[in-house]
């Protein structure tokens, strides 16, 4: 594509997006997570910053206070700023202090998926070379310490160490601090690991806090991973930074996120397989006592979302980010919010579409603060995911209608997103084509009204059962990258050059 055509700068944005006493914001005017953090916390300690099912809590005060002596036995195991601390483990309120806690001293936290098994384990660690981990099982602190080629802190997530030796400096990151490493990917190759800042994190939560009326007195419902960005980037930095509360709900389901919204809950971020569940159930009425709803990770069907709103009221607001950018484009909160589209750049942020100069769908490109800089030990993939003019390549095809609101209408990296994960087809295929009776495979998306997009298995085998694929697979991946269906066939359907057309799989 030669031609970029520039549309909705960021000037747009703020226009839409930024409440009607707000003419302009800086979203990095407190500079870094930790001082945000701690603003709120001074402005009011006895504020309750996180809640659980089981009725534990706690409060401002005590965050800032446990995550302190928690980077005080950080730092007497040895660790020091810049050190990298993954973090595996499900919601709890031991975990929220551990996270605030390596931020606070400027350790670069590496969240790590808990389905993982052994090789996706030692990828992480090999990449990130780690100093220590902070798990919530045993076993997969033990994979982790396997995979590392250097001695590294193993603890769980109450972070029992001994104690002395010096204090750390606490709350100095600044916007350029390295803060967090996410690791995703293209279709080929191992997964990448893209660093973003303590600033990439902060405009990107103070963007969503504007423009969505985020407010010391929201109550969110977090029942995402949170070793996602959509749980951890947005739910977590984004209520610590605009001093709310969260409702930790460790495993999502219907009658929990129904009993959250009924004890006060005002907020619930989910992906469209946790609304398809909700609208298919009887506990959908629930949501009409909340004042936001917020779908991403995968596209909302507008019938999915006509069916909520028909079954109690709430106009889900969809929004648009990736691991690379946090979030960056949202439909509004105050406005129309179009069914299929993600709305328009937040604050900050522009957006622009590469096309072939004749207008219509384009490769979605995207400039601003919450952008990162690129992927850890990986020079060649950062350079081939930036413009010259320095434009974020997102792979994804998108098409602005009169309005201005984006819609996403493809993707140019071959990439599966099933129930909001991602799924990567060649990860999967390199795992199927392991099992010694396959020949080749290839996997890609069908449309799944629960999942947004099952992963459908085409191998080519001798003598194999769709179960014994399956059960490969199962000890192998993630759930979320298992295969759901085989399909056994003769050939791959390949092109002049000899690549897959994944095009032509599911035809």
């Amino acid at each position: 594509m030669e031609t970029v055509t520039h549309v909705r700068p960021a000037t747009t944005a703020t226009a839409r997006h930024l409440p009607l006493d707000v003419l302009a914001t800086d979203v990095l005017s407190e500079e870094s997570l930790p001082r945000a953090w701690r603003a709120r916390w001074l402005e009011n300690p006895r504020a309750v910053v996180a809640r659980t099912e089981d009725g534990s809590q706690i409060r401002a005060d005590e965050l800032e206070e446990r995550s302190a002596a928690v980077a005080a036995r950080l730092a007497s195991a040895g660790l020091v700023a810049g050190d990298r601390l993954i973090l595996s483990s499900g919601p709890s309120i031991d975990m929220l202090v551990a996270y605030v806690a390596a931020h606070r001293m400027s350790l670069v936290v590496v969240p790590v998926n808990t389905a993982y098994g052994p090789t996706e384990i030692r990828h992480v660690v090999q990449n990130t070379t780690p100093r220590a981990a902070i798990v919530d099982d045993k076993r997969r602190g033990q994979l982790v310490s396997e995979a590392s080629t250097e001695p590294i802190v193993i603890t769980g997530c109450d972070v029992r160490l001994p104690t002395g030796g010096g204090v750390p400096t606490l709350d100095v990151a600044d916007r350029d601090t390295p803060a967090l490493i996410c690791h995703t990917s293209g279709t080929t190759g191992a997964p990448k690991g893209a660093v973003l800042t303590s600033g990439n994190l902060l405009a990107s939560a103070e963007s969503v806090r504007l423009a969505w009326r985020w407010s010391p007195d929201d109550r969110l419902i977090l029942a995402l991973p949170l070793f996602h960005l959509h749980g951890l980037g947005m739910g977590i930095n984004g209520s610590l930074v605009s001093g709310a509360s969260i409702g930790l709900i460790p495993r999502f389901s219907p009658e929990a996120v129904a009993d959250a919204a009924q004890a006060g809950g005002t907020m619930f971020f989910g992906v469209p397989t946790m609304y398809h569940r909700l609208a298919n159930g009887p506990h959908l009425p629930a949501l009409r006592r909340l004042r936001l709803c917020v779908s991403g990770s995968a596209p909302l069907a507008a019938q999915l979302h006509a069916q909520i709103e028909s079954g109690c009221g709430q106009h889900v607001l969809e929004r648009y980010g990736m691991t690379e950018t946090v979030i960056t484009i949202s439909n509004p909160y105050d406005g129309e919010r179009k069914p299929g589209t993600v709305g328009t750049p937040l604050p900050g942020v522009e957006v622009r579409l590469a096309t072939d100069g004749l207008g219509g769908a384009g490769e979605i490109e995207l400039r601003g603060p919450s952008v990162f800089g690129g992927y850890l030990n990986n020079p060649t993939a950062t350079a081939e995911s930036f413009t010259h003019d320095g434009w974020f390549r997102t792979g994804d095809l998108g098409e602005f209608d009169a309005d201005g609101y984006l819609a996403i209408v493809g993707r140019s990296k071959e990439l599966i997103i099933s129930g909001g994960y991602n799924v990567y087809p060649r990860e999967v295929e390199e795992v199927i084509g392991r099992h010694p009776a396959v020949v080749e495979a290839a996997v890609a998306g069908r449309p799944s009204e629960e999942w947004g997009e099952s992963v459908v298995a085409f191998v080519v085998a001798d003598g194999l059962s769709s179960d014994d694929v399956i059960h490969w697979a199962a000890e192998r991946l993630a759930p979320y990258k298992r295969p759901t269906e085989v399909r056994f066939v003769d050939a791959l359907p390949r092109n002049d050059l000899g690549k897959i057309r994944r095009d032509q799989l599911l035809s």
